[in-house]
Parts: structure tokens; C-alpha cells; sequence
């Protein structure tokens, strides 16, 4: 039998801390007919709005495969909008519309609440948020 413990594995843990967080989030999101993925493009355009599909799917960690279905439905939601480039009709640019503008001002709340669901003190999700980067490329 393997000495090795699933609890001492860092992996394990990141995965059931990962899991964790997204079921709180999917709780939170509920309401406003939000999957964690697509809060996940919503904050990230509002950080820095008219990305490319490339550009954002990278930001994302996501394949442009994933990208796009996600995208239709929150095109569908009326949250965002896709705008082709000038110059080359193959390639959009993604935007916010106001109404995604509004939702994501108003996503202070639910990433307060989702803070308030870990337990844990801004000292330690600051510290967390380093050691994770630390092992991302």
C-alpha cells in the first residue's frame, strides 16, 4: 500500500479549493442567470473592454473552442457584443454593452460574498493569490 496521502498532495488541494470557490460562485451567480465562466469573461472584459476572441481566451486559460458558446449565450444575454475589425472581416473584437457594464459595477457584491464564504482574512486569500501565481508559467 502507497505511503503517499491524497490530504499531503498539493494538487488535491488546489483542486478541492478550486472546486470549492466555483460552487460557491455558481450559488451566488444563480440569481443572475450567470455561470462562473462567463462572470469570469464579464470581469476580465471589465478590466479591459474590446479584447479580441484570442486575446481574452488566453487572458482565460480557455480554447477559442470553449470561447465561442460561451460568448454566443452571453451575446444572447445581451451582455456583450461582438464587433468585427476593421480591415479583417475574419477577426471581432468583444465588447461589453451597458447592461454588462452594469452587472459587472455591480459584481463588487458577489465577490464580497464570495471573500466572506472562504473563511478566509484578506491577509491570507493576498497571500493564497501570490502562491498560486507563483506556480502559474
Amino acid at each position: 500500500m502507497s505511503t503517499v496521502k491524497l490530504d499531503n498532495q498539493l494538487c488535491f488541494a488546489l483542486y478541492s479549493a478550486s472546486s470549492r470557490l466555483t460552487s460557491i460562485y455558481r450559488s451566488l451567480l444563480a440569481p443572475i442567470d450567470l455561470t462562473y465562466t462567463q462572470f469570469l469573461v464579464l470581469l476580465a472584459l471589465g478590466e479591459e473592454d474590446n479584447l479580441s476572441i484570442t486575446f481574452l481566451s488566453k487572458k482565460l486559460g480557455l480554447t477559442k473552442a470553449t470561447m465561442s458558446p460561451l460568448l454566443k449565450r452571453l451575446e444572447y444575454k445581451q451582455l456583450i457584443k461582438r464587433q468585427v475589425v476593421q480591415n479583417n472581416e475574419r477577426q471581432k473584437n468583444i465588447q461589453l454593452t451597458e447592461m454588462g457594464q452594469e452587472l459587472v459595477e455591480k459584481s463588487e457584491y458577489i465577490t464580497q460574498q464570495a471573500f466572506c464564504a472562504t473563511g478566509l482574512s484578506k491577509e491570507q486569500v493576498t497571500e493564497v493569490i501570490s502562491l498560486c501565481r507563483q506556480i502559474l508559467p
